[in-house]
């Protein structure tokens, strides 16, 4: 194997670019050109292709964002765009391709690992942390992080005004950002998609809560379906016992901005692993980190399997709560 190209695809995460970073000096370590592919898949499809070298990556590890940038691409899912991809990829002369994303990228690397010959090897960045075979993945320990300085500034103004607060976190489908940032945070309860809460017990526990002489709480909520659900929720609260309430909706900023020493060093990691594995001649696996160890999971397993919150933790959640 003489060059391989890397990429970015999806939604972006802090860490990133340090794994981008850690690709690059890796491959020019063992003799490889690398190519950076702008722009995800879309960029692949229009040949937006630029060579790095140790001068591109430098100063970039504390970096948010990408440097390459993203997209989500619906050509790509299309028969004719992924030819449209390979097609770029042969020009190129590019033998082995590296995926920095999550669940939707893995989707469209396990089609082009099976519709192609160049190896394809998925690293996990998303905020959501919820991609099958890896503990964690890069850009989790910031959002958590950038959520829970968030709690603990709204914390000072909820028990300054007596007031109940609605946080609200990203998390569509996974409530992995809403369980860790509220429970070290010390949320009073959590809304979150694997553990859906009745009105009527979130509005019990609150009344208990109140009752017990507290006078002010913060519900953690993951947006769920759709962002702006807490607005809802609130009006709920307040038709059902009469509690107002204020919302706070982060949003995107759980997903810029300085990322962690964690992440940096997990970035670091699976970025070199990720070079490692195309040079043992793997293709169609994600690289993640298993009980501090590296784990080869294959593309199709990481979207296809479900990874569950980790069960001792919601429990904890809960007892701490009341």
């Amino acid at each position: 194997m003489k060059k391989i190209g890397i990429l970015t695809s999806g939604g972006d995460a802090p860490g990133m670019n340090a794994c981008i970073r850690a690709a690059v000096r890796a491959a020019l370590a063992n003799n490889l050109e690398i190519l950076g592919i702008q722009w995800g898949f879309d960029g692949l499809i229009r040949r937006e292709i630029m060579p790095l070298n140790r001068r591109a990556v430098a100063n970039i590890i504390y970096l948010g964002g990408t440097i390459l940038g993203t997209a989500r691409s619906a050509e790509f899912m299309t028969s004719k765009g992924r030819q449209k991809a390979i097609k770029s990829l042969k020009e190129a002369e590019i033998e082995g391709l590296i995926l920095i994303g999550g669940d939707g990228t893995f989707r469209g690397g396990t089609q082009l690992a099976e519709e192609c010959d160049v190896g394809i090897i998925g690293v996990p960045g998303t905020i959501d942390n919820d991609v099958y075979g890896t503990d964690y993945t890069i850009g989790f320990d910031t959002a958590i992080n950038t959520a829970l300085e968030a709690i603990d500034r709204i914390r000072d103004t909820a028990i300054a005004f007596n007031r109940l607060f609605l946080v609200e976190v990203m998390g569509r489908h996974s409530g992995f950002i809403a369980l860790e940032s509220g429970l070290a945070g010390g949320a009073e309860d959590l809304l979150i998609p694997e553990a859906p809460h009745s009105m009527d017990e979130l509005c019990r526990h609150l009344t208990k809560n109140f009752k017990q002489g507290k006078r002010s709480a913060i519900v953690v909520v993951a947006e769920a379906e759709q962002p702006g659900r807490s607005f809802r929720i609130a009006q709920e609260i307040k038709d059902r016992i009469g509690i107002e309430s204020r919302v706070c909706i982060l949003g995107h900023i759980q997903r810029g901005g300085t990322p962690t020493a964690r992440d940096r060093i997990l970035a670091s990691k699976l970025g070199a692993a990720a070079v490692t594995a195309l040079l043992n001649g793997k293709s169609g696996y994600m690289v993640g980190e298993i009980n501090g160890n590296v784990a080869y999971t294959p593309l199709r397993d990481t979207w296809e399997k479900k990874k569950e919150l980790h069960p001792e933790l919601r429990e904890l959640a809960k007892l701490l709560s009341d």
